[in-house]
């Protein structure tokens, strides 16, 4: 038995065997199967995979945002050490407003329409740290500068609607910073967004993870974001992790057949290719996840262990991957 993680070296977020369903007429859907993973303070994870893979669920889920019926059915969401996904709603409340912060894909969303966006940054300082009205507006002009918005004295006192895409969504991250949380959850914060836009959304997010030592989970299905922003990555499929490591390792030397698909699908600047990479079939749907290996219809290295048992994460090099054809790796690493 390994000893018990003191604070130093614990992570910051701890999700172990997270497990989402929604109950149906028909019986119980899982969403999200057994899920586990790490971040430690100033890192940031990213989550890929196509639509459908459980990416923005597993989201939802660690701060405590699940659409009804979804529910957690199983697993831990530890923060710090300690376990909130069994809090009260109202304590689970004031644990996502002080300490974490969310960004959406949509900055619409997240935006009251009828105030200003000094007057929300403003509401939520001083709900949750003990600054007075004028030393909270100070702190929300601090914010807006700290993520971009030129002249902040002044559009300070702006309605959403009278940013552009891109600056409502640092208007955003800056809402989503001001309670200074210890881990930030970005859903596809750079989806609606041009390229030039999403770069530097980008740049914001590693420097605000460096500067403020925050633990990031950006969700997204851009590869090319995560290969920019993340230092390690885990590829979801079908509500599980396929695979999960060093951002580098992952995209250099992918280990599991659907990762290596992904990878495939992205055109190279430094060479031409005759055709890109085309993984067959679709994503299954939660009523219709096959026996064994979730991805089995679709893998072109296929074979009968995989239709009947479903792998687990096998340590590969310095990352891991649910997938058999690793099987031996740890059978070899047991026998010494």
């Amino acid at each position: 038995m390994s000893a018990p993680a003191t604070r130093a070296n614990r992570p910051l977020l701890d999700v172990r065997n997270l497990h989402v369903e929604f109950p149906t007429r028909r019986g119980r859907l899982v969403a999200v199967d057994d899920v586990s993973f790490h971040i430690d303070a100033g890192e940031v994870l990213g989550v890929v995979g196509e639509s459908g893979a459980g990416k923005s669920l597993t989201g939802a889920a660690i701060i405590g945002l699940l659409e009804p019926p979804g529910r957690i059915a199983g697993g831990e969401v530890l923060l710090d050490g300690k376990r909130i996904d069994n809090l009260p709603a109202e304590q689970l409340r004031r644990i996502r407003g002080r300490q974490i912060g969310a960004v959406f894909q949509d900055p619409l969303t997240s935006l009251d329409p009828l105030f200003t966006v000094g007057q929300q940054l403003t509401e939520t300082i001083t709900t949750h740290l003990d600054l007075s009205e004028s030393e909270a507006r100070n702190r929300a002009i601090e914010l807006l500068r700290e993520v971009g918005i030129p002249g902040a004295e002044r559009r300070i006192d702006h309605y959403p609607h009278q940013f552009s895409g891109g600056m409502r969504q640092r208007v955003v991250i800056a809402l989503a910073l001001c309670a200074q949380p210890r881990l930030i959850i970005a859903d596809e914060p750079t989806t609606a967004l041009d390229v030039s836009i999403q770069a530097q959304i980008i740049t914001l997010l590693k420097r605000l993870c460096r500067d403020h030592g925050a633990a990031v989970m950006l969700v997204t299905h851009d590869m090319g974001v995560i290969a920019e922003t993340a230092d390690r990555v885990a590829v979801m499929y079908a509500g599980r992790i396929a695979e999960i490591g060093p951002v580098a390792d992952v995209i250099q030397r992918p280990r599991h057949p659907y990762t290596v698909g992904l990878m495939g699908s992205i055109p190279k600047l430094d060479r031409a290719v005759p055709r890109l990479v085309q993984i067959e079939g679709s994503m299954p749907r939660l009523n219709a996840i096959p026996t064994g290996c979730a991805f089995n219809p679709r893998c072109p290295k296929v074979f009968e262990r995989c239709r009947i048992e479903r792998p687990e994460l096998f340590p590969v090099g310095g990352s891991a991957a649910a997938c058999w054809l690793h099987a031996t790796t740890l059978a070899e690493a047991a026998r010494g």
